[in-house]
């Protein structure tokens, strides 16, 4: 089970560096999908570009603390806990501090990886699983 719970948390920081490069515009995610502008905290104080930049950054370094996590855990490492719960509480907060304030499209906004952040949270701190 240990080796599953590593792969997924590896599988999700993926998916961080996926919303990552539909940040930096290297692609799109889905045709036309502009996430993360319009972020309700950013957009109107950074203006969309600086926004981008900064879910970016962001991103990346929540997709290093699952990679961390998910290695410590292949590793039995004491630390994976610790690290695999700084990784989804950030991660939970960027997709809220990146959302649009709306609840359509919330899939497109990393509404899905919220969830699954949220769960892992919940996982770990309440079932006292490492995952």
């Amino acid at each position: 089970m240990t080796v599953v719970s590593g792969i997924f948390l590896i599988l999700h920081a993926l998916v961080h560096l996926l919303y990552a490069g539909q940040a930096l515009r290297f692609f799109e995610l889905r045709p036309g999908l502009a996430w993360p502008d319009g972020a309700w905290v950013f957009s109107r104080l950074l203006g969309d570009a600086a926004t981008r930049n900064l879910a970016a950054v962001s991103l990346t370094m929540a997709a290093l603390a699952f990679l961390t996590a998910g290695l410590g855990l292949f590793f039995s490492a004491g630390w994976a806990r610790a690290v695999t719960l700084g990784a989804a509480g950030f991660s939970a907060l960027i997709y809220l501090l990146f959302w649009d304030g709306k609840f359509q499209a919330l899939p497109d906004q990393g509404g899905v990886g919220m969830l699954i952040s949220l769960v892992i949270l919940a996982v770990v701190l309440i079932l006292k699983q490492p995952l």
